[in-house]
């Protein structure tokens, strides 16, 4: 499972459409997507222009707004929305690179910090600023943190501190909540969609996910259906997705040994996930809500 890793130290942006970071080149072809983390510092970018209306449409563009959005599973859902004529906004704990070739990542990209509870309400402020009293058609909640021991081992119910119990909670867990309430008013505008991502390690105990991930990406499973009852009304669908094995740069060490475990002996790709997503964030959903989708192969039967 690539699961993610602990909140690390300061290092360079990354661009959520190419995978460059910051002072490297721009590659010929984007990079192979790493693996999905991101709980993300604050400092709100310039206000953007307003927003063309999609290609070939008299509609304004919809809106995703993601976070996550650099690595894995994020990185592909940015090229998926984006391909079919969204304005994606992205969220990050690192400043948008400069040499990222993505015309519209700079004032489309907000630096914050989900582990802080100040910093998440003054993105979220940011957000309904950009939007410029618009509506926002999608909430991906992507981003999520699981905490190392030494040598990148997994960290169980005993051994986890309490301070890292609280962090990740606030990361995979308050903060989609926050957001949703903050963005409400924006989500209701558009009939939107919310797509909260969890894991396979919340219906069960995984070898490499931690025990403070597993709960949290438990509990985002519960809040997927009390937030579907409560924002229905509202015209607002709540999902969720749980992906499995995913194949990306970082896999866990390991875990070439769960694929005989998978009925369809392979490992998914985070394009597969992407699409998934796009999936409940469009009409083709349209009566679905409060639905957790597992997306593992077989794994989880």
């Amino acid at each position: 499972m690539s699961t993610p890793t602990d909140k690390p130290a300061a290092e360079p942006g990354v661009c959520p459409f190419t995978g460059a970071r910051a002072g490297e080149g721009v590659p010929e072809t984007p990079a192979a997507p790493a693996a999905t983390v991101d709980a993300t510092a604050a400092a709100p970018a310039a206000r953007p222009a307003p927003r063309p209306k999609a290609a070939g449409s008299n509609e304004p563009r919809k809106t995703l707004l993601l976070t996550g959005a650099s690595r894995g599973i994020g990185h592909a859902t940015v090229k998926r929305f984006e391909a079919a004529g969204w304005r994606v906004v992205t969220c990050s704990r690192h400043a948008f690179p400069e040499q990222c070739p993505w015309g519209a990542g700079p004032e489309d990209h907000i630096q914050v910090d989900l582990s802080d509870v100040d910093s998440t309400v003054a993105a979220i402020a940011e957000v309904r600023e950009r939007l410029e009293g618009g509506a926002l058609h999608a909430l991906v909640n992507n981003a999520g943190i699981s905490p190392k021991g030494p040598n990148r081992t997994r960290m169980n119910a005993i051994d986890t501190a309490l301070d890292d119990w609280k962090t990740v909670f606030q990361v995979n867990f308050f903060a989609p909540i926050m957001l949703a309430r903050g963005l409400a008013a924006e989500l209701t505008a558009a009939h939107g969609s919310i797509v909260n991502v969890t894991s396979i390690a919340g219906g069960r105990v995984h070898p490499f996910a931690g025990a403070a991930y597993a709960t949290s990406k438990a509990a985002l499973a519960a809040l997927t259906r009390e937030m579907a009852a409560d924002f229905g009304p509202l015209g607002v669908r709540v999902n969720a997705i749980a992906p499995g094995e995913i194949d990306t740069a970082i896999l866990s060490p390991g875990t070439e040994k769960l694929v005989a475990q998978i009925p369809l002996r392979r490992l998914g790709t985070p394009d597969e996930v992407a699409k998934t997503i796009y999936f409940l964030c469009t009409e083709t959903s349209a009566y679905v809500t409060g639905s957790e989708i597992h997306i593992n192969g077989g794994q989880h039967v």
